[in-house]
């Protein structure tokens, strides 16, 4: 795909944690360790144009001028349940990072996404959001979290997911054209009930051991 606001993240210790997690075998336990590594790993593509400041620090030789990250100005927008799954492997690498929920569920007959939770760290308007779910399928939920935090007007938001599709693509850049979507694969096709084929089936399902 050639938009430049859809990044897939192809480095092969990615698509290999994702080939692992795919596989209907796949234990809770498993599954759940897969996502923490590979969120740690995409983590880093996707924070890769974090901001800098330079402070003085001292070497066991020096003194010298170094680079740091502020985590603090950036929130990790977890969409739940699922997006707990993606959180933890993100925080692993960017501890400092302040956390937001946005609670939504799917209704089954009209796939269309229903808020029921909405916490957000304070002066949003300061940070940079990282919005994270583990599925783009029909875009109604991440369109829906998406709208509701642009409320708030952060500096900047990104939307990670582990897997998408052509549909869910489109309805996320249609909806919010300037946020930028990354990505472990974007699968062929939605099916009628609204999940990702060939996919890996309900995250949340596969993360909490629930049917």
């Amino acid at each position: 795909m050639s938009d430049p606001f859809v990044h897939v993240i192809d480095h092969p210790l990615v698509q290999h944690k994702l080939t692992l997690m795919r596989r209907k075998d796949a234990s809770t336990t498993s599954f759940r360790t897969l996502l923490n590594e590979l969120a740690m790993l995409m983590a880093y593509e996707v924070t890769r144009d974090m901001p800098t400041q330079d402070i003085e620090i001292e070497t066991p030789l020096e003194t010298m001028t170094a680079k740091v990250i502020d985590g603090k100005k950036l929130a990790l927008v977890s969409i739940l349940r699922a997006g707990t799954g993606i959180l933890d492997g993100f925080l692993s690498v960017v501890p400092g990072a302040r956390v937001g929920h946005i609670g939504l569920y799917r209704d089954p007959t009209t796939l269309q996404a229903v808020e029921y939770y909405f916490k957000m760290p304070k002066e949003m308007p300061e940070r940079d959001a990282i919005v994270v779910d583990p599925m783009l399928a029909t875009g109604h939920s991440a369109i829906a979290a998406i709208t509701r935090l642009k409320a708030l007007k952060p500096r900047s938001i990104k939307f990670v997911c582990l897997l998408t599709c052509p549909e869910g693509v489109k309805a996320l850049r249609d909806a919010h054209p300037d946020v930028q979507i990354f990505t472990a694969a974007i699968d062929r096709q939605l099916n009628s009930h609204g999940y990702i084929l060939p996919g890996l089936g309900d995250a949340g399902d596969r993360i909490f051991g629930t049917q």
